[in-house]
């Protein structure tokens, strides 16, 4: 049973409640004073706690999608995949589809009616990097009339450790993105949702480490290519946008930043500014200055040409850490002059699913204002 399964969680809370109740019933019988009596009542003790401590973890982890397996959890998922290449046929390429369904809450199966989500492996052509993703394509991407269009990109990003399916299951980016077209909000767009932890479970918040992957060059050129290799988009940037919550969210500013001829537009949902040094990222930068100044969003905008790009950041006045770093990021991408700049500030709200469900509405219909497929 997976890490994610409902049988698993239903079984640890099973369990917590068994030996809770088993604790109150033996509790009498182990009073007495001698080693076997102190030794059960610990083992009941720990028991209990451990079940207890289980339960809420598996249950958090459902509800916010950390780890997607017992590997990613316990740190052995840590291959990066290998380029392969096919035959032209159509499940061959830089694209690999792996499974297809439709969106959350539609009741047909007809693709040009309810859309379709794929389940898909993207192989990086120059960074040898694979990563599994899930792609939205709307109703109208089927559509006979349409055959012939092209589609606006954006490309969604988890935090870290995160999980892709949680953008599909959690924070509902599809069904989100098909409510606000039907109600004539948004434009159709195509979703291509990953998390940035593309050599798990090294987080490399989106640099291209030295001797290490190269994840920046991933989502800059890579994906944009494989993209472009499978569906009906366009290669110009005003087609292509990039949005992500916490380490996501860095990473989309950062990108559309340094590569705004790949991105025109990026939305950082409680996003941070700098990389940060921890065990999980280990040595991004190799004593490489001018890479670490590059990650820091501020130097960036104080030191290097301003993007023409445009950007958007969320915050809370209560709840979010990085409140008054966005105000002063909002700032300093107004003196430029050159970069747009947009915010959703919100009274209160944590640096979790909930808050963020708040603000991928009007993000996306910011994005779709900002794009245009040609």
């Amino acid at each position: 049973m997976g890490l994610t399964s409902n049988k698993v969680l239903l079984l640890a809370i099973v369990l917590a409640v068994v030996l809770f109740l088993g604790t109150v019933w033996l509790w009498p019988h182990l009073a007495r004073r001698s080693w076997r009596a102190v030794s059960g009542r610990v083992g009941l003790l720990l028991a209990t706690q451990l079940a207890l401590f289980s339960s809420v973890g598996l249950a958090a982890n459902q509800a916010f999608g950390f780890y997607a397996s017992w590997a990613d959890l316990f740190g052995q998922e840590t291959g990066q995949g290998v380029v392969v290449d096919h035959i032209a046929d159509g499940n061959s390429g830089p694209i690999r589809v792996v499974s297809t369904s439709r969106v959350m809450g539609v009741s047909s199966a007809l693709p040009q009616v309810a859309g379709q989500i794929q389940k898909v492996d993207i192989l990086g052509r120059t960074t040898h990097i694979a990563a599994p993703a899930f792609v939205y394509l709307p109703p109208e991407y089927f559509q006979p009339q349409n055959h012939g269009r092209k589609f606006p990109v954006s490309v969604v990003l988890t935090g870290y450790p995160g999980t892709a399916q949680a953008l599909v299951d959690k924070l509902h980016y599809p069904d989100t993105a098909q409510q606000l077209v039907k109600a004539g909000k948004m434009q159709p767009m195509i979703l291509v949702m990953l998390r940035p932890a593309v050599a798990p479970p090294r987080d490399t918040e989106c640099v291209d480490v030295p001797g290490g992957p190269r994840t920046e060059t991933f989502f800059a050129k890579d994906l944009r290519d494989s993209v472009m290799a499978h569906y009906r988009v366009d290669k110009t940037p005003a087609s292509w946008g990039i949005v992500g919550d916490s380490t996501g969210g860095y990473c989309a500013l950062k990108i559309a930043m340094h590569y705004p001829r790949a991105y025109a537009a990026a939305a950082g949902l409680s996003p941070y500014y700098r990389a940060p040094i921890d065990p999980t990222t280990g040595d991004l930068f190799h004593g490489n200055r001018n890479l670490q100044n590059r990650a820091d969003l501020f130097w960036v905008l104080k030191h290097l040409p301003a993007p023409e790009t445009s950007l958007l950041v969320t915050s809370s006045k209560v709840g979010e850490h990085n409140y008054k770093d966005t105000l002063k990021f909002i700032k300093n991408v107004q003196d430029t002059n050159v970069t747009r700049v947009s915010s959703i500030i919100l009274p209160s709200g944590g640096h979790n699913f909930n808050t963020w469900r708040r603000e991928i509405p009007g993000t996306l219909q910011w994005l779709s204002t900002r794009l245009v497929a040609h």
